[in-house]
């Protein structure tokens, strides 16, 4: 249980917002896509999504937030399926890592790493937390900026079972996903007339405000899984 709420502390220090020049940008590029949204929203959601989930850096919040505000105002698909997209292309941008990392190894990675935007410094510390950790961090890493795209690559480098990795990963960018699409369909349904980047930005300050609740419930999920899984060992040992 302490090795639980340190590891929660140490996520709570790392969680770094982007910085707003960078998300301007993007916002510039990306509201003019944003007309496609009606037709091609879900593919597009999809793509840009596993594009953030693999060693790309994107910001997810230039993505689900203003899809769930588009599904909110009718000009994009329903809210769940906004998110499954979402998830969907977490999962496919995590598989990249993940295979990636599983086919060319870690000392590839360290001496190449620049050229897929991987710092040693970054996959150091990634494969520092899934040592220490194991498994369940492809779940709660996801709830953590920088490091929610690279630990999949420790989880390849370990060659982490594909079905846990595939669970947990889904089950992590399903929440983060899932915070910053209700944010945007808030944000649509309250919000007047907004800037592509002004809503990025209210939308990312406010999913950043229940960060902590998020991360809270991740770990007492963790908790709980650990139990149960230690409490079906010993029943097989002794039955």
């Amino acid at each position: 249980m302490k090795m639980i709420f340190v590891f929660l502390s140490t996520i709570l220090f790392s969680a770094v917002a982007v910085d707003d020049p960078f998300l301007a940008t993007l916002a510039g590029h990306l509201e003019s896509i944003a007309s496609a949204a009606p037709t091609w929203g879900l593919i597009l959601v999809f793509v840009f999504m596993a594009i953030e989930s693999s060693f790309i850096p994107f910001p997810s919040e230039v993505v689900m937030i203003p899809a769930g505000f588009l599904s909110a105002r009718g000009e994009m698909q329903s809210l769940p399926l906004v998110i499954l997209a979402g998830i969907a292309g977490s999962i496919a941008g995590a598989y990249v890592n993940y295979y990636l990392a599983l086919f060319v190894g870690r000392p590839f990675l360290e001496k190449y790493g620049k050229w897929f935007f991987i710092s040693p410094e970054h996959l150091n510390r990634a494969c520092e937390v899934f040592n220490k950790y194991g498994a369940a961090t492809t779940f709660i890493c996801r709830l953590v900026p920088v490091i929610r795209q690279l630990i999949s690559i420790p989880a390849g480098i370990s060659r982490m079972s594909l079905w846990p990795f595939t669970l947990f990963t889904a089950l992590g960018a399903g929440l983060w996903t899932a915070l910053l699409a209700f944010v945007g369909h808030w944000l649509g349904k309250n919000a007047g007339e907004i800037s592509y980047y002004e809503l990025c930005i209210n939308g990312k300050e406010m999913a950043l405000s229940h960060m902590p609740g998020l991360i809270g419930g991740a770990v007492i999920l963790v908790v709980l899984y650990i139990v149960v899984k230690k409490f079906i060992v010993k029943r097989r040992f002794f039955l």
